[in-house]
């Protein structure tokens, strides 16, 4: 299958750390991947560019909206989370896409989820501020981000002003984390590193789309 943009919808288990071949201990993110079915298609003649519907787990039918109920029975298939993928255009309603059909060991991947929530937070956790000196003279100020404004002209904050926030809760793309190993019998893929978002975290999980030119071990 042509890869391009396709990809597949999957759950963060957690990390651990495995051998590589050379001995060396690599840390690892286990990714629950798929398997996922085909729900809907797209098609230039009707949609105008090409696309599949993928739905990753399940759910129980009455939990669902009338019309949520009956998209899915067209897949036979009551599935918990629906995304859209472009590409695919070989796959039909109802097939089932699975790790091994898509990736293999050595392969560089993007994964994106959403990362997780810190609540609100200064500039030093938030930004990396270094704050204030501890002494000469500083009083009740040390973890403060200093003055904002400006003078007469523009005579206001700019946007985008990095100040203390909501921090997190944000979707994130880690781009070219290699595979390390796909386990086809258990849905499951090992990459190399850490991956947005706690345990039990939704992942889409597509081929680097910057892959070219990055140095691979």
């Amino acid at each position: 299958m042509a890869l391009g943009k396709f990809g597949l919808i999957g759950k963060k288990l957690g990390m651990t750390q495995v051998f590589a071949k050379g001995g060396e201990l690599v840390p690892v993110t286990v990714i629950l991947a798929g398997p996922c079915t085909v729900m809907q298609k797209r098609t230039g003649a009707t949609d105008g560019y090409s696309a599949v519907q993928l739905g990753f787990g399940e759910t129980k039918a009455q939990r669902l909206t009338k019309a949520e109920r009956e998209h899915r029975k067209k897949a036979s298939k009551m599935a918990s989370v629906l995304r859209e993928f472009r590409g695919g255009a070989d796959l039909e309603v109802g097939a089932e896409v699975k790790v091994g059909d898509l990736f293999k060991e050595g392969d560089l991947v993007d994964v994106t989820g959403v990362s997780k929530g810190r609540g609100y937070q200064g500039v030093i956790k938030r930004h990396g501020f270094s704050g204030f000196p501890a002494t000469h003279g500083t009083h009740e100020s040390f973890r403060h981000g200093g003055s904002i404004g400006n003078r007469t002209y523009p005579g206001r904050v700019f946007k985008n002003k990095r100040m203390a926030g909501h921090m997190g809760d944000e979707r994130v793309t880690t781009q070219n984390l290699a595979v390390v190993a796909v386990r086809g019998e258990d849905n499951v893929l090992l990459v190399r590193g850490a991956v947005p978002g706690g345990k039990n975290g939704l992942l889409f999980i597509r081929p680097a789309v910057k892959a070219e030119g990055v140095l691979r071990d």
